[in-house]
C-alpha cells in the first residue's frame, strides 16, 4: 500500500542523512501516492549507501572517466550546467540535456521521451548509450564483483558479497529515491512558516493562472509529455516521444519537467537551449510555429507586461531548495575512499 510509503520513506531518510547533519527534509502530508513499488526494493541504510557509492564512481564507463555524478550534479539539482548537451565518454557529446533528478518516487516514466517505464531499469539507459558511459551492465557487474570495497558493501546490503544486475540497479534506485527536494520557500508557505512578499504573492498568481495546468502543484508537473512549440533543432531533429511510440501525435513530446530548484538546473528544455527563467518566460509569450504539434494549453501565448514577467520570476525562485542542493548526504562518499587509501 502505497499511502504507508510515507512513514519508510521519512524513516530511510533520516538513515541516509546521519552523515549530513541535521536534514529539512520531510514528506508533505499533502502530497499524491508514490509511484515507486517500494515493497518489492524496500530501504535500508546499507543499500541507499550502497547505490550512492556507484552513483559517483567514474569506473563503471569505459573510458573509466564518466559516473553517474558526471551529468547529474547535487549542487545542480542532479544535471549539468556547463553545456546544453549530456557530455560523455572520450569526449563524446550526447542529443539532450540531462534531466533533474528530484522527486522520483512520483514518477512513472523517464527520460525526456519516456522510454524507461520503471526507475529500477533507468539507469541501463546511460550505462548502454554509446555517447554516455558506452558500457554495459554485464560488464559494470564484472568490475563489482573483482573489487574488494564492493564485495563488503553488497554483503552489507544484501548479506551477499556477489554483485548482480539487478541488485546493482536497486541499488542505485534506492540512493536515488532520497533525492526528495520538500523545503523551498514554497513549501514553507504551504506549511505557515513563512510567507510570500507582494511580488512572489502577484507571481503565484500568474502561475496559477498560466502555467499550472502543465505544472501542477504541489511536483510542479504532471510528469505527462507534451510539445511546447519549441522551433525543430535542424541539427538534432529530436522527435521526441514519437520515436518510442511511433504515434504521430506525440511528435515532438516531451517529458514536462518540475519547476522545482530552476535557479540551479539551467540551462533549460531538452536541448538545453534556454539559459535562464526569462528565456523560458518569453518562450511561453511568443506564438508558437503552426506547424508544430502544440499542446492545447500552449497554443494561445500567455500575455504578461514586464513587470508581470519579474513577478513570475520572483515567484519561481521560490522553489528554490538549496537545502536539497546542498545536502552533505548526496554528495561523494570521500569517506569511504579515504579510509580505503589508509587500508
Amino acid at each position: 500500500m502505497r499511502k504507508s510509503v510515507f512513514a519508510v520513506l521519512i524513516s530511510a531518510f533520516l538513515l541516509a542523512f546521519h552523515e549530513g547533519g541535521e536534514s529539512t527534509t520531510y514528506i508533505p502530508h499533502d502530497w499524491p501516492e508514490t509511484q515507486y513499488d517500494f515493497e518489492n526494493n524496500p530501504l535500508t541504510e546499507e543499500k541507499i549507501f550502497l547505490g550512492r557509492v556507484l552513483f559517483y564512481d567514474p569506473k563503471l564507463s569505459r573510458d573509466e572517466m564518466i559516473s553517474c555524478a558526471s551529468c547529474h550534479s547535487p549542487y545542480n539539482a542532479f544535471t549539468h550546467v556547463d553545456h546544453a548537451l549530456s557530455h560523455g565518454v572520450f569526449d563524446s557529446i550526447g542529443n539532450r540535456n540531462s534531466p533533474a533528478l528530484m522527486n522520483l518516487a512520483w514518477q512513472a516514466s523517464f527520460m525526456w521521451d519516456g522510454a524507461i517505464n520503471h526507475l529500477d531499469m533507468q539507469a541501463l539507459a546511460p550505462i548502454s548509450h554509446p555517447d554516455e558511459m558506452a558500457s554495459s551492465i554485464s560488464e559494470v557487474v564484472d568490475y563489482l564483483n573483482q573489487t574488494d570495497h564492493y564485495r563488503s558493501l553488497y554483503f552489507q546490503a544484501f548479506q551477499d558479497s556477489a554483485a548482480t544486475g539487478e541488485l546493482t540497479l536497486k541499488a542505485l534506485s534506492q540512493f536515488m529515491l532520497t533525492m526528495v527536494s520538500s523545503s523551498s520557500k514554497y513549501d514553507q508557505v504551504k506549511n505557515n512558516i513563512a510567507s510570500f512578499n507582494l511580488q512572489e504573492l502577484a507571481g503565484y498568481g500568474l502561475f496559477k493562472t498560466h502555467c499550472n495546468a502543465c505544472h501542477q502543484e504541489p511536483l510542479f508537473s504532471t510528469f505527462k509529455f507534451a510539445s511546447n512549440g519549441l522551433p525543430v533543432d535542424t541539427i538534432l531533429n529530436d522527435l521526441g516521444r514519437f520515436k518510442i511510440t511511433n504515434d504521430s501525435s506525440h511528435l515532438y513530446q516531451f517529458k514536462i519537467p518540475s519547476l522545482r530548484n530552476l535557479a540551479y538546473s539551467f540551462p533549460y528544455m531538452h536541448d538545453g537551449r534556454f539559459k535562464s527563467i526569462t528565456e523560458i518566460i518569453n518562450h511561453y509569450t511568443t506564438e508558437k510555429e503552426a506547424n508544430l504539434n502544440v499542446a492545447p494549453e500552449l497554443q494561445k501565448p500567455m500575455e504578461l507586461t514586464a513587470n508581470e514577467k519579474i513577478d513570475l520570476t520572483a515567484f519561481l525562485l521560490t522553489l528554490t531548495d538549496s537545502s536539497f542542493v546542498f545536502n552533505k548526504a548526496f554528495n561523494y562518499p570521500r569517506d569511504l575512499y579515504l579510509n580505503l587509501k589508509k587500508d
